[in-house]
């Protein structure tokens, strides 16, 4: 086995011969990330937790498969974004029902019940937590490509060349993508940003 083989490869390289162990300990340091971005795409929290667990699934089932050509989180994000791009196709095919829809039993309530997380927040952190959101929104309203670009490098600390293996585009092309996104970003939370949270990656 190669010294500077990727950690995560190593492990991943263990699940394909079988080693549960390193399976869940795969699981447990990515089950987070792997969430973050499906929820950041699809937006629907119920929908993310079952389409992250998915992933993982598609990991096990790949396993046999597996060749270490790149990092292994290169690899997971990429089967998260293609599942991510499968379930939007699926849902422009058969738009799901609306999260106002009724409960059956109670039609006062919503039948999908979102945490307000607001409501949970003390009054010291109410600031940061209106900050929060609107990095939310603005972020939702990215084009998915932008949006995902942008939380591989800022929140997972990718490459250029490994955003662009996850997107399937070219380097020259995920920095446009890195470079309009932080603008639009820029513009839309200029009110909100007074340092510079969203400036170029080192």
């Amino acid at each position: 086995m190669p010294l500077n083989l990727d950690p995560d490869a190593a492990l991943m390289l263990r699940v394909k011969k079988g080693d549960t162990a390193a399976f869940t300990e795969l699981v447990e340091k990515y089950k987070q990330p792997v969430m973050n971005l499906v929820y950041r795409t699809i937006h629907d929290a119920t929908e993310a937790e079952d389409l992250a667990q998915n992933v993982f699934v598609q990991v096990f089932k790949s396993a046999s498969r597996y060749k270490h050509t790149a990092k292994f989180s290169t690899w997971l994000f990429t089967i998260a974004r293609n599942l991510c791009l499968n379930e939007i196709r699926r849902r422009s095919r058969h738009p799901a029902e609306s999260l106002d829809a009724p409960h059956p039993e109670q039609e006062e309530q919503s039948l999908h019940q979102v945490e307000d997380k607001k409501t949970f927040l003390p009054p010291e952190n109410l600031l940061q937590g209106e900050l929060a959101e609107k990095i939310e929104e603005a972020l939702a309203d990215l084009p998915e490509n932008q949006r995902t670009a942008i939380l591989l490098c800022r929140q997972e600390e990718l490459s250029y060349e490994e955003i662009a293996e996850v997107l399937d585009c070219s380097v020259s092309a995920t920095k446009s993508l890195i470079h309009r996104g932080r603008e639009s970003l820029k513009e839309r939370l200029k009110a909100y940003l007074r340092r510079g949270d969203w400036g170029e990656a080192k």
